[in-house]
C-alpha cells in the first residue's frame, strides 16, 4: 500500500499542519512517510501546498508527479491542482470557498463544507481537521483514532484549548459523506 496526497490552499487556512498530521500519525501506525511542504511567495494569504506518503514499503522517491488524492481548500488550489490528480484518484474539495464542479470523468469528488462547518463549531481554523475527517472517511487509510492521537500530542501548546474542538471538528467531517461523487 501506497498512498500519496497533496493538500493544498492559502496560508493561514492549516494546510501544512493537517499534512503534517497525518505523517505524523502514520509514523505512529508503523508507516513509512514523507511530508513535503512548499510555500507561495507569502506566508500568509500566499499559497502553500505540501504532499504525504504513506507507505507500508520504503517510499523510493518523496517526489509526487500526481498525487491519487489531492485536498484543496480553496478556488487556486483548485484550479491548479485538479488536473494533476492521479486517474482513479480523489479530489476533497471544500465548497464553502469553492463554488465548482470537477470536470473530469476519471476522478472522484467529496465536496465539504469545511469553513461552513468550522465556522459554526466556533473556529474557521479547524476546516482543515474538518477535511481530514472526510478523507479519512472515504480513503480510510488510517483510523480516525490514530488522527486523535496525533492531535494530542502534536498540538502546539498556544492551540491547546481547541484540542476537544477540533476532535469535534475530525468526526463532522468524517461525517459529510461516505460516498465520494464523479
Amino acid at each position: 500500500m501506497q498512498e500519496e496526497f497533496l493538500f493544498s490552499g492559502f496560508g493561514g487556512q492549516g494546510v501544512m499542519f493537517v499534512g503534517q498530521l497525518l505523517a505524523y500519525a502514520g509514523m505512529a501506525e508503523g508507516l513509512h512517510v514523507t511530508w513535503i511542504p512548499s510555500y507561495g511567495p507569502e506566508m500568509r494569504g500566499g499559497t502553500a501546498h505540501c504532499f504525504v506518503i504513506l507507505s507500508d514499503k520504503e517510499i523510493g522517491s518523496p517526489v509526487v508527479r500526481y498525487p491519487r488524492t489531492g485536498i484543496v481548500f480553496n478556488l487556486p488550489s483548485f484550479d491548479k491542482y485538479e488536473s494533476e490528480i492521479a486517474p482513479g484518484g480523489l479530489l476533497v474539495v471544500n465548497s464553502s470557498l469553492i463554488n465548482k464542479q470537477i470536470t473530469r470523468a476519471d476522478i472522484e469528488a467529496l465536496y465539504v463544507p469545511a469553513t461552513g462547518i468550522a465556522d459554526e463549531l466556533g473556529e474557521l481554523k479547524m476546516a482543515n481537521i474538518v477535511m481530514l475527517g472526510a478523507l479519512l472517511t472515504a480513503r480510510p487509510v488510517l483510523p480516525l483514532a490514530a488522527i486523535r492521537k496525533a492531535l494530542a500530542g502534536h498540538m502546539p501548546a498556544h492551540r491547546r484549548h481547541l484540542l476537544e474542538r477540533n476532535f469535534t471538528a475530525l468526526e463532522r467531517g468524517a461525517s459529510v459523506s461516505l460516498q465520494p461523487t464523479r
